[in-house]
């Protein structure tokens, strides 16, 4: 394993091609390719230095092209929002917000209650309401007045339910 050296030895630096049929290229090219001083090394160098020349070309084509597009984009909303700005303006005072506010609350004011609640899903509520007030700090104690509530409201839907059906 060891008895040859890693490096070529200095009497044999050039390569000398010889062939053992006749050859189909002549003896200029071949005098030229053997005397030739680039290696497969300086090719690959010579081939990296261009693909790297053409992606950094590529790369400048399209942070151009970006740059417009973005240019483009940015021009579009100004524009937009200038002609956008004074409808805003109009459309967002305060006066006219409070308007649509105390409107809305009519109109939910009108829908609150079509028809009034039984006296006994009231008087549950009421008991239920009672009793978290009271109990405030421990919510949890007013778990049967909670599941009275809650019977009262299954038979008021119990009931809805058997008139809408029959």
């Amino acid at each position: 394993m060891g008895s040859s050296s890693s490096k070529p030895e200095a009497s044999q630096s050039s390569y000398v091609w010889k062939a053992s049929s006749p050859v189909g290229i002549s003896h200029d090219v071949i005098e030229t390719l053997q005397s030739s001083s680039e290696t497969d090394t300086t090719r690959a160098q010579t081939l990296e230095l261009a693909i790297q020349a053409r992606v950094a070309s590529e790369l400048k084509k399209l942070e151009a092209q970006e740059a417009e597009a973005l240019k483009a984009a940015q021009d579009k909303i100004a524009e937009l929002a200038e002609s956008g700005a004074s409808e805003d303006d109009k459309q967002l005072s305060r006066q006219t917000v409070s308007k649509e506010v105390e409107a809305l609350r009519a109109r939910l004011e009108k829908r609150k209650q079509l028809r009034p609640l039984p006296d006994t899903v009231e008087q549950a509520r009421g008991n239920v309401v009672r009793c978290l007030l009271e109990n405030d700090r421990r919510p949890l104690d007013c778990w049967r007045e909670v599941e009275a509530f809650k019977e009262e409201v299954r038979k008021l839907e119990k009931g809805w339910v058997d008139k809408v059906v029959s």
